[in-house]
């Protein structure tokens, strides 16, 4: 048995999330009834992360092992099974111990927000109302840098053995209509980066300072920032890995 890594995107509108769960349908149980019509066995795979439900991926990492000939018609044959939403880009060789999620060294997702009614794009961009003041959201956005734990913008109970989080980059860009939130960190917290947006929002409408996200992120407490942005603007836009595991 070999360790694959599997380059995947999809629109994640029609599922739960990510991860295989027992009220819905998730991309994870897609793929692995993919791989079990192909591979003859059960053939579970592990991802670079969990995105919640609606949210999409530009790019997604996940391993598996198997015995895989032809990893080319694999993927072809994969795209053919997968639903539309669903795309393989391509499958690799890598070490047989990396691994999809402890090995990423970071990943970057952006979120979309717009302030025009779109008919066309609206199941991607979160649509607010007036104008948002993108540098107070820019000086919030810096305060994320002077922090490591982030339990004020973690969803509750869950698994996780630490709250700690490395923010390489945060930054707020405006487009057009358009406002564009980048984030990049080692790993996220669930929920992480919607209830970030959420809270930087509140900066953008003239209810918080700098002052006030300090306090929001030292209270560890949940309650205490913004409201999560919907998942259907956001998107897992790249993760990376050492070059290493490869091989």
């Amino acid at each position: 048995m070999n360790r694959y890594f599997m380059y995947l995107g999809y629109n994640g509108g029609n599922y739960c999330g990510w991860q295989v769960q027992p009220n819905g349908v998730s991309i994870q149980e897609e793929i692995e009834k993919a791989l079990a019509i192909l591979l003859r066995v059960p053939t579970p795979i592990l991802g670079a992360g969990r995105t919640d439900a609606g949210v999409h991926a530009r790019q997604m990492i996940a391993h598996f092992d198997a015995d895989v000939e032809d990893t080319v018609m694999l993927t072809e044959k994969l795209n053919r099974i997968l639903p539309k939403d669903i795309a393989i880009y391509k499958t690799v060789r890598v070490k047989d111990d990396a691994h999809a999620r402890f090995d990423a060294t970071s990943r970057l997702y952006k979120y979309y927000i717009t302030t025009q009614k779109d008919p066309f794009m609206y199941p991607y961009k979160y649509k607010v109302h007036g104008n948002i003041d993108l540098d107070i959201m820019n000086r919030c956005s810096d305060i994320l840098f002077d922090y490591a734990d982030f339990t004020s913008f973690s969803k509750l109970h869950t698994d996780v053995k630490t709250n700690d989080c490395t923010i390489m980059y945060a930054r707020w860009e405006k487009e057009g209509e358009d406002y564009i939130f980048t984030i990049k960190a080692n790993r996220f917290l669930r929920n992480m980066v919607r209830a970030i947006v959420g809270t930087l929002l509140e900066a953008g409408r003239g209810k918080l300072d700098e002052a006030g996200m300090r306090r929001i992120i030292e209270a560890k407490d949940r309650s205490v920032a913004g409201c999560s942005v919907p998942g259907n603007a956001l998107f897992l836009e790249e993760v990376e890995y050492p070059d290493e595991i490869f091989g």
